[in-house]
């Protein structure tokens, strides 16, 4: 071990941030090592973060990528870097809009975007899957799947095994604590109520972590993540990215912020009278958008009251 532990002395070595404790970060070095580095508690610091450490100083690594949620206050709060996929977990109950806007919100993010149909185990979901794969099929991977019973849960973990760090997003009671234990054994979350953690005699919930998975990939669990329901997207980022408009990475509408609503040489509608987009997928996102702008003007208002 030599001098690493010394301050000033030794080369800084390089780690990835594998669990957050508010107080303090578990790294994981190259050499297969783990140890605690104290942090300041709104450091900025977060799972997924590749770092240098040279005694208890640590040094952040440019990110590839950032996963945020907003707060019910407005606040931004960042969850996991250098991700490169988000699952959308659904299922019999998920609120319609949930996945556009999740789709959304990865694509956004610059992470590849997978859905996972949860309680396929319940005639309903059957049916909620025979819809979405209608929709959705083609466009992204789908994983129908039940983490209780463990049937479709190997198509998922393939694909995760293919290099990919993700995690899953969805709201509460889809089974994403489920999931979580389904794919990665040995965390023993608690189902339905969020595990407390010990630390230097402090109790925390807000411990996050990132797990190998056995044969590769890794998932960023994140309890306060688990059950984010709303996903904060702006117009334009909608109109970029909303799923089914695919085609339009070939054809340009002739303002670049066209809503797709009225505005004249609009790619999107010419794709809709011609077939390239459907009629109702159109419709979905035209519901959606209305949705988002009306969230972005309520905004506003409150600023300007502020």
């Amino acid at each position: 071990m030599g001098n690493k532990h010394q301050h000033g002395k030794g080369l800084a070595e390089q780690g990835l941030i594998v669990s957050h404790f508010g107080v303090a970060v578990e790294v994981l070095f190259e050499t297969g090592e783990r140890r605690m580095v104290k942090v300041k508690r709104n450091s900025g610091h977060v799972v997924g973060d590749g770092v240098t450490v040279l005694g208890e100083v640590l040094h952040r690594l440019p990110r590839r990528t950032e996963l945020s949620r907003r707060d019910a206050r407005g606040g931004i709060h960042l969850v996991a870097a250098n991700l490169d996929v988000l699952g959308v977990v659904l299922a019999p109950g998920t609120p319609s809009g949930f996945l556009d806007r999740a789709i959304v919100a990865a694509r956004t993010a610059g992470l590849a975007p997978f859905v996972v149909l949860n309680k396929c185990d319940l005639p309903e979901a059957l049916e909620l899957g025979r819809v979405i794969g209608s929709v959705y099929d083609g466009i992204l991977p789908l994983f129908p799947l039940s983490a209780v019973t463990g049937a479709g849960i190997e198509p998922l973990r393939d694909f995760l095994r293919q290099g990919h760090r993700g995690a899953f997003v969805g709201t509460t009671g889809v089974g994403k604590s489920s999931l979580m234990n389904a794919l990665c054994p040995e965390l023993n979350l608690k189902v339905g109520a969020l595990s407390d953690y010990n630390w230097t005699g402090r109790h925390t919930t807000t411990v996050s972590s990132l797990h190998a998975l056995p044969g590769g990939g890794e998932l960023v669990d994140t309890p306060g993540f688990r059950d984010f329901g709303l996903v904060d997207i702006t117009v334009q980022e909608l109109a970029a990215w909303f799923p089914g408009f695919e085609s339009l990475q070939d054809h340009r509408c002739r303002f670049n912020d066209c809503r797709h609503r009225q505005e004249p040489g609009c790619a999107v509608r010419d794709e809709v009278t011609s077939g390239g987009i459907s009629e109702e997928r159109y419709q979905t996102y035209l519901v959606l958008l209305g949705e988002v702008e009306a969230l972005e003007e309520e905004a506003l208002r409150r600023n300007w009251k502020k």
